[in-house]
């Protein structure tokens, strides 16, 4: 498989997997979580399938798409750790996040997906989904929406 053929494969399989968890949390109360806004393609897509939604951010830097920058109030710039430990100690309860922080090397990736996890963990809402291009730990595992290969993009229930 090319490279092109690969991405495009990621990407689809990304969005019908967003489509996919927005419908799951249709009913559930909460607001939705994109940590790592890269350039802003992702979160672009949360706005229009979840307009009713607070979509906040979790980034180290801002540098999106200028079409893509969220509010001000709802960007949290900085590591994850202590933006996670803020939205918890506010109280803040999340129905959907999208996980895709990396720094590209797939080992120090799945690192820190696993120690992110307790925290992350710590501000969903029972029954929140989460979707993720990393392995989570700590929440049960879902199948996901037919036709994204095992593996592709990953798919969490919080407990």
């Amino acid at each position: 498989m090319s490279r092109l053929d690969s991405m495009l494969r990621r990407l689809t399989a990304q969005r019908d997997g967003l489509n996919w968890a927005a419908e799951q949390i249709r009913t559930m109360e909460g607001d939705v979580l994109d940590m790592g806004l890269g350039n802003g393609r992702t979160y672009d897509h949360l706005r229009a399938i979840l307009p009713a939604r607070r979509i906040w951010v979790i980034d180290r830097v801002l540098q999106c798409h200028p079409s893509c920058i969220p509010p001000d109030q709802d960007f949290l710039q900085g590591e994850a750790k202590p933006m996670l430990e803020r939205l918890d100690a506010e109280g803040r309860r999340i129905a959907l996040a999208h996980y895709d922080f990396g720094f590209g090397v797939k080992e120090k990736d799945v690192a820190e997906a696993a120690a992110l996890s307790p925290v992350i963990a710590k501000v969903m809402s029972p029954g929140g989904i989460i979707v993720s291009g990393q392995p989570l730990a700590g929440f049960e595992e879902l199948d996901g929406p037919e036709g994204i290969p095992p593996g592709r993009y990953m798919f969490y229930r919080a407990g």
